[in-house]
């Protein structure tokens, strides 16, 4: 029987991987046979990953890349297109989140880093991956988008509101681009221990509020994310495009 979780001869590009949910998802993309490219911004912190990941026997480069930056999306694919001449999957996992505070007090530079990486950078990593997939015949996009799309989280107005808008993203590139054999789905994680989510998890009036809410009543490990990712860029899920997945615990029941 045919494994639907093999990954074997794919591109696999997944940006925020330097630490958290995005390196976990590079890691058990790796392990299922993807050559993976690790990308954030920084790039000693993503060889160091793609270093780890080859040691333990899988395939892996670096790139560095700010999706907040339009050359950078530019560089990137020029890059993976002389490198590797097609990308399969797409994950965009990189994310913004300066603020953290009262809605009417977000300022003009927070509310531009928010959107410019959150919207705009998913935007255009997606455009610029689907015109890869047009031509080769196929491919997938993720895009991690979080519960607060759905329910805006306190004092996190407008990160709720780009989460919210990769979410209707998400089903916005699903419809058009289904007939080009591109499936596009999105992971909702919920509260997960990254340093991402540390002004929530290392809160502890914060933390016991919000694990209240959650009936396994326990914050998630990144790992735990990763292997709905597997399922949604895999032949496991031929059928799938324009779902929005969500892990959280239960906090959304």
């Amino acid at each position: 029987m045919k494994d639907l979780f093999d990954l074997t001869g794919r591109i696999a590009l997944v940006t925020g991987a330097s630490r958290g949910i995005g390196e976990s998802i590079a890691r058990l993309l790796a392990s299922r046979g993807a050559h993976v490219i690790v990308s954030s911004r920084k790039i000693d912190a993503c060889q160091a990953v793609a270093d780890s990941i080859v040691t333990d026997g899988g395939k892996a480069s670096a790139f560095p890349c700010h999706v907040g930056e339009m050359a950078q999306i530019e560089a990137i694919f020029a890059h993976i297109k002389s490198e590797f001449g097609q990308i399969n999957i797409l994950v965009n996992n990189a994310a913004a989140n300066p603020y953290y505070g009262h809605i009417l007090d977000t300022d003009l530079a927070a509310f531009e880093k928010t959107v410019d990486v959150n919207i705009r950078g998913y935007f255009f990593m997606s455009t610029a991956a689907g015109k890869m997939m047009r031509e080769q015949g196929g491919g997938v996009i993720l895009n991690t988008a979080s519960v607060n799309g759905v329910v805006a989280g306190d004092k996190q107005g407008i990160y709720s509101i780009t989460k919210a808008a990769v979410i209707s993203m998400t089903k916005a590139f699903a419809k058009e681009c289904g007939p080009l054999n591109i499936r596009v789905n999105a992971l909702l994680p919920g509260l997960t221990d990254t340093k991402f989510a540390s002004a929530l998890t290392t809160n502890d009036k914060v933390l016991n509020m919000a694990l209240r809410a959650i009936p396994l009543g326990r914050v998630a490990h990144p790992d735990e994310m990763a292997g709905t990712v597997l399922y949604l860029v895999s032949d496991a899920s031929s059928y799938t495009t324009g779902a929005c997945v969500i892990v959280d615990g239960g906090m959304l029941t």
